[in-house]
């Protein structure tokens, strides 16, 4: 048995959980953030047969996409803050990280 950790974009875990959910595969669902734009994001913690694990690493690939966003940049946090002009920056977000770990022993109460 394997555990895949998949930290995913929040605007990407809806169509993640729904493809899961399709094929019969069941998720945690825990609130994170984190990165250096602060975004929300979810982690899911998945339990799955060695057998399925292609399966919902295939799903993941399929549901969570990298984009580009454009982000306009926040008041420095040092200096003056009348002499900084923001501007837009073009930053990629979405896709998923993805952890897989053996599961030494797996037990349902």
């Amino acid at each position: 048995m394997k555990m895949v950790i998949a930290i995913v974009q929040d605007k990407d875990v809806g169509r993640l959980l729904q493809s899961a959910t399709r094929e019969g595969l069941r998720a945690t669902r825990l609130a994170s953030s984190g990165g250096f734009l602060r975004s929300g994001n979810t982690t899911l913690l998945f339990g799955v047969e060695e057998e399925r694990l292609e399966g919902l690493l295939a799903t993941i690939r399929e549901t969570c996409h990298q984009r580009e966003e454009m982000l306009t940049q926040a008041h420095p946090i040092m200096g003056p803050v009348d002499a900084h002009v923001p501007f837009p920056i073009e930053v990629q977000v979405g896709g998923a990280t993805v952890f897989v770990l053996d599961v030494e022993q797996f037990i349902k109460v």
